[in-house]
């Protein structure tokens, strides 16, 4: 029986120190990653795109609500307006074969936004771009594809990542 008490005291002690650790970090301003706050402003937001099925303006929607901000479709409920002045893909080829077939292609994301609220600009109009190359072999032409189809998704990851920092700190 006092080997049951001696494993329940240690369990306790085990959940007071990670309860403590919690509330440590919560207290220093600590947010697990993908969770950041937004301001005030942002907790409704409208994302003002040419193109809503883009892989940033999709990502930039799924981060707003994750971070707790309720997107909408109707521009005049919304306290807040990203506006998504560009948003562009730009592949680019970076060496050539000696029988003068790419072998190598560059891929730039790029995309410039800007926030308002009501009159005011909340963020003036910013240009970011992330860019990632990669190998090219035309007798595997359906992975290569693929690898940029990934590829495109994970810059525009990365921005939206950016993106959102700049939101929260504003």
């Amino acid at each position: 029986m006092s080997g049951l008490g001696v494993g329940g005291s240690s369990w306790r002690c085990g959940a007071v120190g990670s309860l403590a650790a919690a509330l440590l970090a919560s207290g220093c301003g600590f947010h697990l990653e993908g969770h950041t706050p937004l301001p005030k402003p942002l907790k409704v937001a409208y994302v003002d795109a040419k193109n809503q099925q883009s892989d940033f303006v999709q990502g930039l929607r799924k981060a707003l609500l994750i971070a707790g901000a309720r997107v909408t479709d109707d521009e005049t409920q919304a306290t807040a307006v990203v506006h998504v002045l560009e948003d562009a893909v730009t592949p680019r080829v970076l060496a050539v074969s000696p029988t003068d077939l790419p072998r190598e292609y560059e891929i730039t994301y790029t995309v410039r936004i800007s926030v308002t609220a009501g009159e005011k600009d909340l963020l003036t109009p910013q240009e970011l771009s992330r860019v990632r190359d990669y190998a090219f072999d035309e007798y595997v032409l359906l992975a290569k594809d693929n690898e940029e189809d990934i590829l495109r998704q994970a810059l525009a990851q990365d921005l939206v990542d950016v993106v959102m920092r700049r939101l929260s700190s504003l």
